[in-house]
């Protein structure tokens, strides 16, 4: 499952993100890198433990939190600390899987990676390439999205950054852990979930089968969650 999320951020906040992290020192990207991934990895990001990266992450998280359609489409326990990205002159991050588990540095806080997630934070007319590219059971599809929007999809799927061939992309990314580890089973509740959400705008929320299918929803959620 490939999940818009348009308007996470609003303007000022994505002016807030930027102030901070365009003030801090970029690192080589690999300082996050598990083996695989250092192959074909060619960026620059800002340390996990830079306290203009925390301050920053911490906006994209309340954001995240008052956010249903994320909330309903991640079923989210945990999510990691987000990270940052730029890439430019030619960079890129080649075809990769992101790693299992991911572990804080410095802390024992750890996240099964069940999705992935990217907000954009520049303009897409400012650069060339740089397009998330996920292979999905529909094939491969290619995500530019303006700044403040994120992309949530399976940390399992193939995916690669295409080189920037012109300006600067600059983005968050990061993990959570589903309470619901299955994608299939997640995507039939989101599905489930969109559905109850229609029906009821078109006949009410105290319609019977409106509950009825409310306890269908949260009886699989309750077969399928580890929370």
């Amino acid at each position: 499952m490939l999940t818009i999320i348009s308007d996470l951020l609003d303007t000022r906040q994505i002016h807030d993100v930027r102030a901070l992290i365009d003030a801090a020192q970029w690192v080589d990207g690999n300082v996050t890198s598990g083996h695989q991934s250092a192959l074909a990895k060619n960026n620059l990001q800002l340390p996990e433990d830079a306290p203009e990266s925390r301050q920053a992450g911490q906006i994209i998280l309340e954001a995240l939190g008052r956010n249903p359609l994320f909330i309903a489409a991640a079923l989210p326990l945990k999510i990691f600390p987000p990270l940052f990205n730029s890439y430019a002159g030619g960079q890129g991050f080649g075809v990769h899987v992101d790693s299992a588990v991911r572990i804080q540095a410095g802390s024992g806080f750890r996240v099964r990676s069940d999705l992935s997630i990217t907000m954009f934070l520049e303009d897409p007319d400012s650069y060339a390439g740089g397009e998330l590219t996920v292979e999905t059971q529909f094939g491969a599809q290619q995500v530019k999205l303006p700044a403040g929007h994120a992309v949530l999809y399976p940390s399992s799927s193939l995916h690669r950054v295409n080189p920037v061939t012109s300006g600067r992309r600059v983005a968050s990314f990061f993990w959570l852990q589903s309470m619901v580890r299955d994608d299939s089973a997640r995507q039939t509740l989101f599905d489930l979930d969109s559905s109850i959400q229609a029906l009821a705008t078109a006949v009410g929320q105290d319609n019977a089968e409106i509950i009825r299918l409310t306890g269908v929803y949260h009886n699989l959620l309750r077969r399928w969650a580890d929370a």
